[in-house]
């Protein structure tokens, strides 16, 4: 090798620190000063509290644990994450040496290094081991940007993988809040049909009697039948609700332990949203996005790196056969030591194509990442206006029901009294079922909404270091 060229593999060397294309900046978000909605905003977020503070139901928390450690996609993702961390570690050898090794050992006449030759000889035996180093200079920060980009989807994947963990935390509180009210909504329709069962018993009775008519007791049949109906239809939608939270598990399809009429014991936590700049900080989907933005912005790099040319050392030693030493003048060993230089001349537009599509690529990961960001914002600002509403709602909806409870007993005193007909009292029942299935409905979309905002507030970010 020559010295001479020492001193210039020293500059390619300090020259390595600086890397083509541009370095990443993330670009502003503009996030509001507060979430549009009815709290104040504040430095403590709903988002901030673990699961198993936020959903302190026990038979809930048995299931999420379960979920956890058994759900399918949850396990999806964590290989992903294994993969992507596998792609960063074959990015990153790109860093070092190549050392490779080969070795040959044969017979023949008349050949040398598996092509003709015409030796002189007779038929003779040959073999040879050798090593190989080859080391490409980052002298433009091709590699890194490529390492750059690899480190960044590993994070992405990490993020995405945080992202099913929250998806599923919440999916399977959603799924038992729905399921809870389907048991409550059953339990109103046993109750309902009962009512209207010991009214039609009434009624027929007094058609016996002679006392009734048979219009009175057509109707409270009527009733009966329209309110047994639901019944079937509720357990069937039951049944599904359970199977969905078992596949939630990872198990088959089957029952759901849980404890009927939990609904309305289900507590309602405050919700403070906290500061909209934090939530840039916990939605694993907003950090997802920017690591992918991360990662198409060094793309660009590695397309700008491609304009210039390739330096690289390459060597070998190694040993051959007596055999060969004719060839060799004498020696046994063998080695080299080479600079290789490649760079493009024409490529008919290759390279430029290859950069704009890079280019091109960091756009679109741009855009979506302010999409992201923008989009939950609004998720967060329904949530809370929904909060609001729904207290609202469940309040006066409470009042209708207490209301009606009590029109049909007055109804039904009245009637047996004799002051009232059948068809007010049957008037007030018929109103009492739905106003109770509507209340169960409201206090559902109240915890449902609470479950979407904390899911909105990047909720459980942090359960994995708590």
């Amino acid at each position: 090798m020559n010295l001479r060229l020492l001193p210039y593999l020293f500059c390619a060397f300090l020259a390595g620190g600086c890397a083509v294309g541009p370095n990443f900046k993330a670009p502003d978000a503009h996030p509001p000063g507060a979430f549009r909605g009815p709290e104040a905003a504040g430095t403590n977020s709903l988002g901030d509290l673990a699961w198993w503070r936020l959903f302190q139901d026990p038979a809930l928390q048995d299931l999420i644990r379960t979920a956890l450690t058994n759900n399918y996609d949850l396990r999806v993702a964590t290989a992903r994450v294994e993969e992507s961390h596998a792609l960063l570690a074959q990015s990153r050898s790109a860093f070092y040496p190549q050392v490779t090794y080969e070795g040959a050992s044969g017979a023949g006449r008349n050949v040398l290094g598996g092509a003709p030759f015409d030796t002189g000889k007779g038929a003779g035996k040959g073999s040879d081991l050798a090593g190989g180093v080859s080391w490409e200079i980052d002298l433009w920060g091709r590699i890194r940007r490529l390492n750059e980009s690899a480190r960044a989807q590993y994070f992405a994947t990490e993020e995405a993988r945080r992202n099913v963990l929250i998806s599923l935390i919440s999916g399977v509180a959603q799924a038992y809040f729905q399921l809870l009210a389907l048991d409550d909504e059953l339990a109103i329709a046993d109750g309902t049909t009962n009512a209207f069962g010991q009214s039609f018993n009434l009624f027929n009775d007094r058609l016996q009697g002679g006392v009734a008519s048979k219009l009175e007791t057509s109707s409270a049949e009527a009733a009966l039948a329209s309110a047994a109906a639901t019944i079937p239809e509720l357990r069937r939608q039951i049944v599904i609700q359970e199977n969905q939270i078992r596949v939630l598990l990872g198990f088959n399809p089957g029952s759901v332990l849980r404890r009927q009429g939990a609904l309305r014991g289900e507590l309602l936590p405050e919700v403070p949203p906290g500061l909209p700049a934090a939530l840039l900080e916990r939605r694993p989907d907003i950090r997802q996005a920017l690591q992918l933005m991360r990662s198409a912005n060094a793309q660009v790099g590695v397309a700008s790196a491609n304009f210039y040319p390739q330096i690289s050392l390459t060597g070998l030693f190694g040993e051959v056969s007596p055999e060969l030493v004719p060839f060799t003048s004498g020696v046994l060993s063998a080695w080299s030591v080479a600079g290789n230089l490649a760079g493009p001349i024409f490529r008919g537009g290759l390279l430029k194509g290859q950069l704009r599509q890079a280019q091109a690529q960091w756009e679109a990961a741009r855009f979506q990442y302010q999409s992201t960001v923008l989009n939950a914002f609004q998720e967060v600002s329904n949530a809370l206006v929904s909060q609001q509403e729904l207290a609202n709602e469940r309040r006066e909806q409470a009042r209708a029901v207490a209301a009606y409870e009590e029109a049909v007993q007055v109804a039904n005193e009245r009637y047996r009294g004799g002051q009232a007909s059948y068809y007010e009292l049957l008037q007030e029942q018929q109103l009492l079922f739905p106003a109770q299935n509507a209340l169960t409905q409201t206090l559902l979309n109240q915890l449902l909404s609470t479950v979407q905002l904390y899911k909105a507030l990047g909720g459980g970010w942090n359960t994995e270091a708590q």
